[in-house]
């Protein structure tokens, strides 16, 4: 387990001391350390710029063993901020719940992966859009709803642009302007689809 998990790991647990952030709830905090590293890759003006996460973790590094009050209090703050929005954020859905709605959504999102995986300046284009959600207040799964609205963007357009640059201009800027509003809205953005048994009572 790396440092920045290790960190989170423990806030995460004094929020809610039933997550088993090490098992079953792992992917919760695999999510808050990416988010916290979006965060501070804004907030340290790392975007774009290589090896980023290796000075993340030595700034870090540095802040917890010249700081550790300072740094222990702002986690306190940032995991409670996050785990608000996560509540807020996600949404569980057991068996066939909202299936209509989600089935729509998984066929846009399927259609754009072939396009998504043969753009060679995804991951850039992706931190842009990722970078507005965190600067318009977003700070839960930034990364996968940075994915998702550039997938939608190219699955619903679905165009064959003569140029591959007109093309990630326009999905960018779209997507760039949907993270805004995304941003300032309320209620669930990310849906987990799970199995009904998950939910049922064991005999």
């Amino acid at each position: 387990m790396n440092f920045i998990e290790t960190l989170l790991s423990e806030k995460l647990k004094d929020r809610n001391p039933m997550l088993d952030v090490y098992g079953s709830d792992r992917k919760v905090l695999q999510i808050a350390c990416q988010d916290f590293t979006n965060y501070l890759k804004i907030h340290w003006d790392l975007v774009g710029k290589e090896a980023n996460e290796c000075e993340i973790v030595e700034r870090l590094e540095k802040f917890f063993s010249e700081n550790p009050n300072e740094l222990e209090e702002f986690l306190t703050i940032w995991t409670g901020i996050w785990f608000n929005k996560w509540k807020e954020r996600v949404k569980l859905l057991i068996g066939n719940d909202n299936s209509k709605r989600w089935d729509r959504v998984s066929k846009v999102l399927s259609n754009a992966e072939p396009l998504w995986r043969k753009l060679s300046n995804r991951q850039e284009m992706q931190e842009v859009v990722t970078s507005t959600l965190i600067k318009n207040g977003e700070i839960c799964g930034t990364s996968i709803l940075a994915e998702n609205l550039l997938k939608m963007e190219l699955g619903e357009k679905n165009k064959d642009f003569n140029k591959e640059e007109v093309q990630v201009v326009n999905v960018v800027n779209n997507a760039l302007r949907k993270a805004r509003e995304l941003a300032r809205s309320k209620g669930p953005l990310i849906y987990v689809k799970i199995d009904k048994g998950y939910y049922q009572p064991s005999q």
